[in-house]
């Protein structure tokens, strides 16, 4: 019988995979902001939350521009949260601070935006590892395809969509579902 029960116990140990430390959900993450300050998640509930990749030189970064205007139309309903990352043809190599001076200098961006972090690869940041797996936001799966890529939370903390890197924020696209 012991020796049935210890079988058990290693057929155990082996097939149920070991539960991650991932958050729940979205309102549960908490990153390092730009300034070393903590961006908590759980401040915008009731708020849409649009995250996006950023890169300071690609040709989507135009594209903060248009954050900004709409970030400025639509706060009281809605924050932008940018991810700074250099995964995609090295085209964000500055330092936390050379980032925010740059946003501030060329786009007087005013939303959130994080520390640089890894949005794909096996050193993706656990936000990214939960705006990426269905198994984590009960929406889909996706790949982060290039910088300047969306995802749009609704104000319930739930995954809604994900736009491509070239569609723009002030696109009816985006428009309508932050609208919505």
């Amino acid at each position: 019988m012991t020796y049935c029960f210890l079988c058990l116990f290693n057929l155990l140990l082996f097939v149920v995979p070991p539960k991650d430390n991932m958050p729940k959900g979205i309102y549960d993450f908490k990153v390092t902001a730009l300034d070393g300050k903590t961006i908590d998640f759980s401040k915008y509930k009731g708020k849409k939350i649009l995250i996006v990749n950023t890169a300071s030189q690609c040709g989507n970064t135009p594209q903060y521009a248009d954050l900004q205007k709409i970030y400025e139309k639509y706060k009281d309903k809605m924050v932008i949260i940018g991810f700074p990352a250099n995964n995609f043809g090295a085209q964000e190599p500055g330092t936390n601070e050379e980032i925010a001076t740059f946003c501030s200098k060329n786009y007087s961006v005013t939303f959130p935006m994080a520390a640089k972090i890894s949005v794909k690869g096996d050193d993706i940041a656990p936000i990214y590892k939960w705006l990426t797996r269905k198994e984590y936001n009960n929406y889909m799966d996706s790949d982060v395809k290039w910088n300047f890529q969306k995802y749009l939370i609704n104000e319930q903390g739930q995954l809604v969509a994900v736009f491509d890197p070239r569609t723009k924020p002030t696109s009816a696209e985006v428009i309508n579902a932050i609208e919505k």
